[in-house]
This record gives C-alpha cells, structure tokens and sequence, in this order.
C-alpha cells in the first residue's frame, strides 16, 4: 500500500537526528507497561488479604484493565493519528504514573477496580502511539526493522523485570509498592520526551467519530467479558446476552468504518496480505502461549515453592531468548524470508511447549529452562517480524490505528487463550480426589487448596496436596500440547499467508 502525499526521499535525507535517543523514550513507555502487566498477579494474593474483595471483585480487578484496554486500543490510536501521537502519548503515560499512585493507596475493592480501570483508558494511548512514533521516526527500512526489534525486546525484558523487582518488592514492603515502580519510569519518559520527541499526525484526518468510539469499546469489552466469563463460570444467560451484545456492536463497527468517508479504522487494511496475516499469527501465538504464561508463575511458586522472587528469576530465559531473537530478526527476515522467520518461530514455540507436557511436581529446571528460552527465541523472531510487517503494510498516516490493530489482536489472544486453556486447566484440576473432608474451595483453584491445607491436620493436608498438584500439573501439561498444536498449526498458516512478503531491504520508504 503506498501513497502519493509524499515525494520520494532519498535514506539520508530522511533519517532524523536524534532519532535513536528518541527511541529510548519510546521504549520507556513500552517498559511501563510491560513491568506493569506482571507485577498485578504477584500482588494479588496480598490485595486480597488486605482489601477483602469478594470472589466477584478480585475477579473485576484482575480483568478491568485487560477489558477496557483492549476496547479503546483501535480509538486511542486512531486518536493520536489525528491529534499527535506524541502528544497522546505524553498524556497518556502522566495519566499512566498518577493513577498508578491511586492503584498503589486504594482502601476498597471499589476504588481499586476504577482504578484499574482507569489505567486501562491511560494504558489503550501508550503502545499504539509508541509503534506509530517508530514508524514516523524511522524511514530507511532496516533501521526500523533495528528499532522494532529494541522496541519488543524491551517488551520482553519488562515481562522479566516487572516479576523480579516486584517479588522483591512484596518480600520487603506493602502491595502498593508495586505500583510505583512506574512512577521513575513515567518521571524521565515525559520530561527528556518532551525534549526529543517529534511531534507526527495526520494531515486532514477527519473527525473523531465517537458513534465508532462507543461500538468498539461496547464490541471488545463484551466479547472479552462473555469469552473470560465462561471460562471461569461455564455458560450462563447473562454472559450469552453480553457476548451476543459484543458481537452486535462489532458488527455495526466494521459496518460504520466501511461508509464513513474519515473512519476510525480503515478496514481496507486488511485487504493487505501480509497486514492480515500477520495480525492473525500475533493473535494465535499469544492464544496457544497464554495457559503457559498465565499459569506458569502458580507452578513455580505453589507446585515447586519458590518464592516470588526466586520465581521471577525462573522465568528469566524466556526474556533472555526474546530480547536476543528480537535484535536479529530484522537482519534474519531479509536473509532468508519473512515466512521462514515467522513459521520458525511459531514452530519454535510450538515443539517447546510439547516438551512440557512431561512436566511434573519435581521436573528438574534444565527441562523448564530450556523450553522458556527456546519460547522466548521463538517469540522474539515472530512478534518483531510481524510488527515490521504490519508496520511496513500500511501509510505512515495509519501507523497509529494499525499498530492498535496489532495490539488489539494480543489483548483478544489473550483473553481467548486463557478461556480455551483455562478451562481446559480448571476443568482437569477440579476433578481430583481429595480425602474425606476436603473443603469445596481446594477443587476452585491449587491457591484454594493452599489456604484450606492450613486449617487441616498435618497428614490430611499433605496427601490433599499433592493430589492437588498432581492434577494441577496434569492439566497444566494438557494445556501445554493444545498451546504446541495451536502453535505448529499458526506456522503452518504463516507460510503460506506470509508468501511473497519481503522486508525491504534498503532507501527510505514512501508509505
């Protein structure tokens, strides 16, 4: 897709001083979301002992971010398309650090949950306009390949940093403390980015259509609502009514786009081959990743008793792998092709995640080591190729909405993910056979278990334990091979939906 808006430039007449400084602010925005994502799981066990929530309200706090981001990612970064993608950055990542405070003293479940809610509306600016930024910063093609790469491995490392800085955290202090980590992080990202960034929109972008605005976020937040719903709870008319709501307001969505002359998302996009393929192997790959991610820290910490400290450390390789498999997929992807690359990569993914389905209570590390790095190499290569790739497919004046696109995909993934492998989990963990007198709330969850061991007596508890364990493992290794054949089935479609597709290889892009 090109366009004609522009005259060609040559390399060196477009490559902007200061653009590498600059990128360092950007990945600071990326950092503090990343950190953010991780360390809600490791507090919420001391949220839930402090605050009290009810089950209903632990559920609302640990799911309200992920529900309104992923509704207002497209509207966000449509948004700062029309009025400057550093600007809705640079308030969005204030908004970001001064309700991270509100999270750190909240004093009810009520406020926590519109707290966190509110971050999620800060959260929907950063990492489209973050993208959108790199994509106007860097026009020689494998200088953007270069920056997308530090981009995502700075993605990556935050997902290492964030377990470890806050397991140390709550071994030291209160819960709160591990919400203001992003305040430093905030601090220096808007006072040097107000210095160094270029400001970027488009030009005569149209209005803001709030119609649009209100459709997606009523679309996404009662699809993910519905999809999270029966995962934990199994069907129910309620949740059939918001998903059936959900699919409704998307539709008459995609409907608006395709008649309004300036809409919010242009849905040619994806017309474009390599945009639409790219965007579904991003949506697979963190589909058949999530039962891993989301379970792994409770494998570590409740099955082998690490604390969260040392299960931070544990996880470590996968960021290790990602961060280097990220820096060199640019230069892999035009050496060989951008399908091989892609497919590799999923591939990668998919034969680690089949090794772990031998895990057990007492599997030794180098086995779980080993598949971590080999996942975190695998996703390193295909979530920098394909940010490229979507990057690459689109006019610079839609970086923000595709970069939002892209985004979206991860946040549906996710939520999709984590309800198909969920349940599959909770559904093999619920059947195990306790001793007589087992309470109701060990079979909810290996966390349930745990605190009801401690009101039992000592031999009682023990063999409910391990028969807990035993069936948490068992289904977290079921989980793990639906993840590798979700994953060796997204390779295949890389190949073939990614065929022909090239990163160019040189000069300044005309998008």
């Amino acid at each position: 897709m090109t366009s004609t808006l522009q005259p060609a430039e040559t390399a060196e007449a477009v490559k902007r001083p200061g653009r590498w400084l600059a990128l360092g602010v950007l990945v600071l925005a990326v950092l503090l979301v990343a950190v953010d994502a991780t360390v809600l799981g490791l507090a919420t066990p001391y949220i839930s002992e402090d605050l009290k929530p009810s089950g209903t309200q632990l559920l609302w706090i640990g799911d309200v971010y992920s529900f309104v981001i992923a509704g207002l990612l497209v509207s966000m970064g449509s948004l700062g398309d029309r009025i400057g993608r550093k600007r809705i950055l640079l308030v969005g990542a204030t908004a970001f650090g001064a309700i991270s405070v509100v999270n750190a003293y909240a004093g009810t479940p009520e406020m926590m949950i519109v707290a966190r809610a509110l971050l999620g509306v800060a959260g929907a600016t950063l990492m489209p306009a973050t993208l959108a930024l790199i994509r106007n910063l860097f026009h020689d093609p494998r200088e953007r390949s270069l920056a997308v790469g530090i981009w995502g491995a700075t993605a990556s490392a935050g997902t290492a940093v964030g377990p470890i800085v806050g397991g140390f955290l709550l071994e030291h202090f209160w819960w709160g403390s591990v919400f203001l980590i992003n305040l430093p992080v905030m601090a220096v990202l808007v006072l040097v980015g107000i210095k160094l960034l270029p400001e970027s929109r488009t030009a005569n972008p149209g209005p803001w259509d709030l119609v649009s605005v209100v459709l997606s976020l009523v679309g996404m937040v009662g699809v993910v609502y519905a999809v999270k719903e029966v995962a934990a709870h199994g069907f129910a008319w309620g949740t059939l009514a918001a998903g059936l709501l959900g699919a409704a307001a998307l539709y008459g969505f995609v409907r608006r786009q395709l008649t309004l002359p300036a809409p919010l998302l242009d849905m040619r996009l994806f017309r474009n081959r390599g945009f639409s393929g790219a965007v579904l192997a991003d949506l697979l790959t963190i589909l058949g990743l999530s039962g891993l991610v989301f379970f792994l820290s409770q494998y570590l910490q409740l099955v082998q008793g690490r604390r969260p400290f040392e299960a931070g450390l544990a996880e470590l390789p996968a960021a290790i792998g990602a961060v280097v498999a990220g820096l060199l997929a640019g230069r892999a992807a035009r050496r060989f092709s951008v399908r091989a690359v892609v497919s590799a990569g999923l591939a990668a993914i998919g034969l680690a995640l089949a090794a772990l389905t031998v895990i057990g209570q007492s599997t030794g590390y180098p086995l779980l080591g080993a598949a971590l790095l080999v996942v975190g190499v695998g996703a390193g290569l295909s979530f920098t190729v394909t940010a490229d790739v979507i990057l690459s497919s689109v006019p610079k004046e839609q970086a923000g909405s595709a970069s939002a696109v892209s985004e979206t995909a991860y946040e549906l993934g996710a939520a999709l993910g984590i309800a198909v492998l969920g349940s599959i989990v909770t559904g093999v963990y619920r059947d195990f056979t306790g001793p007589a007198g087992t309470p109701a709330a060990a079979h909810e969850s290996l966390g349930g278990a745990v605190e009801a061991a401690a009101s039992m007596p000592a031999h009682t508890s023990g063999v409910m334990l391990d028969a807990a364990r035993t069936s948490f493992v068992d289904g977290l290794a079921l989980a793990a091979g639906v993840g590798a054949a979700v994953l060796l089935a997204a390779a295949v479609a890389a190949w073939f939906l990614l065929r022909g597709q090239r990163l160019e290889s040189g000069g300044a892009d005309h998008a």
